[in-house]
């Protein structure tokens, strides 16, 4: 078989099974005396079981040995700047934005796989009352060997930057390059491979999962289609290892146990909570073509909703190359104070609101009611541009992870990385005072 081949549709429910074992899944049941080829069938449950059908995700897989086999969970300090609390630093409300952060050398010295190479910028909320997020930045250059890796604490929201990664997961295999965005929901055990230096970016939510935004006005199509989410088709192997590592991310720390055989061995499996991922090339880009600049919700990908209505954990929003066709009006993101916290990063090219500054592989954080919005270069340019239509941001890719919480930053964030950039604050500086009477 191929070795990516996926299912298409987001919120789904599928069946698949590896066309080496053909009927591996069970006919009207779900939990059989006795499954096909002496398989074993596991229940994987991302929601309660008396959450409402619409809410309801869970998976029934059938693989080779249970996933209970293993040795006892021990400590594994592999990743030292991955943090879960955010007690670390002074609250600081200044503008912040990060130069592109330090991918690992090619020396035998610095070999560091996907969990090695995690880093956490910033924060809030509490794993324990699965109530919050983090956005980590994963910095590494090779592959991970006889290790898995899954999350007790949310899902991870993937946004590679430089280098594909290849993911093996339990529910098969999938190829995320730049531009495309990948989720590995809480619990999926999935390793990465790399095929050298590889920078990108990662949202984890501890509430609920992501969903697509409603559309209301808009009507039935528009923004992320459906249609354009793939979930990697069943694939597993059989295979004996000594020593294979499984690490599990729990209350904000890292844990490791080893077993003797690779967890990719699910045979078949059917259900609704499934890894995912979407080109982010596919987005049908709603725009303004009048006047007035649209607020950047209209954007959105994927959000995940808190109890408040309308309110979300976090969104996910890109600003994809687009048309851009308005009249007097002041095209660019106005200057702006927001009750939620807004992070940034640029995946390639070039953003407009501040061209020389912001770069591939760095980010941004606005923190609550913390000011701004484009610098003096961008401000002039855009007050005195003949309004015609435009075709912005081409050859770009800029996103924004959003919250209605108020983030913390780390202390390899605001010191260690040593990306901070400390006059970022000047880039406003220079803006004129034009009042007149």
């Amino acid at each position: 078989m191929p070795e990516y081949t996926y299912l298409s549709g987001f919120g789904s429910h599928f069946s698949s099974e590896d066309p080496r074992c053909p009927n591996a899944l069970p006919e009207g049941q779900n939990s059989p005396q006795k499954c096909a080829y002496g398989l074993y069938a596991e229940q994987l449950s991302g929601s309660a079981f008396t959450a409402p059908r619409t809410e309801n995700v869970r998976s029934w897989l059938y693989r080779v040995r249970p996933s209970v086999i293993h040795q006892p969970f021990e400590r594994y300090d592999v990743a030292p700047f991955f943090r879960g609390k955010w007690d670390e630093q002074h609250p600081n409300p200044n503008q912040m934005r990060w130069n592109p952060f330090d991918i690992p050398g090619a020396d035998a010295e610095g070999q560091v796989d996907f969990v090695a190479g995690l880093h956490t910028v910033c924060g809030a909320g509490d794993t324990r009352s699965r109530h919050g997020l983090a956005i980590h930045v994963f910095l590494c250059n090779r592959s991970m060997e006889d290790k898995a890796f899954y999350n007790s604490d949310g899902d991870f929201l993937i946004v590679p930057q430089q280098g594909p990664l290849d993911i093996t997961t339990e529910f098969g295999k999938m190829l995320v390059k730049p531009n495309e965005i990948c989720v590995i929901p809480q619990g999926i055990r999935f390793s990465v491979a790399v095929e050298g230096p590889t920078r990108g970016y990662i949202l984890e939510v501890y509430d609920g999962h992501f969903k697509l935004p409603d559309l209301g006005p808009i009507g039935a199509n528009g923004l992320a289609n459906p249609r354009d989410f793939l979930t990697p088709s069943a694939w597993f192997e059989d295979r004996t290892v000594q020593g294979f590592k499984v690490v599990s991310k729990y209350q904000g720390a890292l844990f490791v146990a080893t077993q003797n055989h690779s967890p990719f061995d699910v045979v078949a499996w059917h259900g609704n909570y499934v890894p995912y991922k979407y080109d982010l090339a596919k987005f049908m880009v709603i725009n303004s073509v009048s006047f007035d600049h649209c607020d950047p919700s209209i954007f959105t990908v994927l959000t995940c909703p808190s109890n408040r209505y309308g309110t979300a954990i976090a969104d996910f929003v890109i600003f994809p190359p687009r048309w851009s066709v308005q009249e007097n009006t002041f095209r660019p993101p106005y200057y702006h104070r927001n009750c939620m916290s807004e992070f940034m990063g640029l995946i390639f090219g070039r953003y407009e609101a501040k061209e020389g500054g912001f770069l591939p592989g760095g980010a941004s954080l606005h923190s609550m009611m913390t000011p701004h919005g484009p610098d003096r270069k961008c401000f002039e340019g855009a007050s005195n541009a003949e309004l015609k239509p435009e075709h912005i941001a081409d050859g770009t890719q800029a996103f924004m992870f959003e919250s209605s919480l108020s983030m913390a930053v780390t202390k390899w964030g605001e010191e260690t990385c040593q990306k901070l950039d400390a006059k970022y604050y000047e880039c406003w500086q220079a803006l004129e005072k034009k009042f007149k009477i």
